[in-house]
């Protein structure tokens, strides 16, 4: 019996470690590096075939921008799907850092998620077309529910359904 007490013990332990190998961490694997001319950006979208850009609006300190990184964004089917289809960015809502919006003005992080684009919450995931458009109906204000939700979100933007319809809409045909 004592011989099987170690076994037993690694057979439930192997799946928590494969849950832990499975994580990919989001900032080399689901965020692209920039330097910040978001106008530049947005030709490498087009060359690269994506279908736009997805920012993530942040700050530090933010339990739900952490939920999104340590449930959702570090999943290795997530980091593929949006990698392959967009060009994914992190702005810090109360950066000073300087960066180029979409029209070629400079400008900080946090002028540009404020003044921009209203965010007062984090986080805000907003997705933009490769004209540097804003895809109003596709913005999501804090975490999402899972990373299902989360993904249809990011199906929502590829098939261009925010054209016909909203997205609790084409959620719940798709659920």
């Amino acid at each position: 019996m004592r011989r099987w007490m170690p076994i037993a013990a690694l057979a439930l332990l192997l799946p928590m470690a494969a849950a832990d190998q499975a994580a990919r961490d989001p900032g080399t694997h689901f965020f692209n590096d920039t330097f910040g001319d978001f106008r530049e950006e947005l030709q490498t979208a087009r060359d690269a075939g994506k279908k736009g850009i997805l920012i993530m609006f942040e700050m530090d300190e933010c339990p739900f921008c952490h939920y999104m990184k340590t449930r959702i964004l570090n999943r290795p089917a997530v980091q593929d799907y949006f990698r392959e289809h967009f060009l994914v960015f992190s702005v810090d809502i109360e950066g000073d850092i300087e960066i180029t919006d979409f029209a070629g003005r400079e400008t900080t992080m946090k002028d540009f998620a404020l003044h921009q684009y209203r965010v007062r919450a984090t986080p805000v995931f907003a997705f933009f077309d490769l004209d540097g458009g804003y895809i109003k109906r596709a913005r999501l204000t804090g975490k999402a529910n899972d990373h299902e939700e989360f993904m249809l979100l990011g199906r929502y933007v590829v098939e261009q359904a925010f054209r016909k319809q909203t997205f609790t809409r084409y959620k719940r045909a798709k659920r």
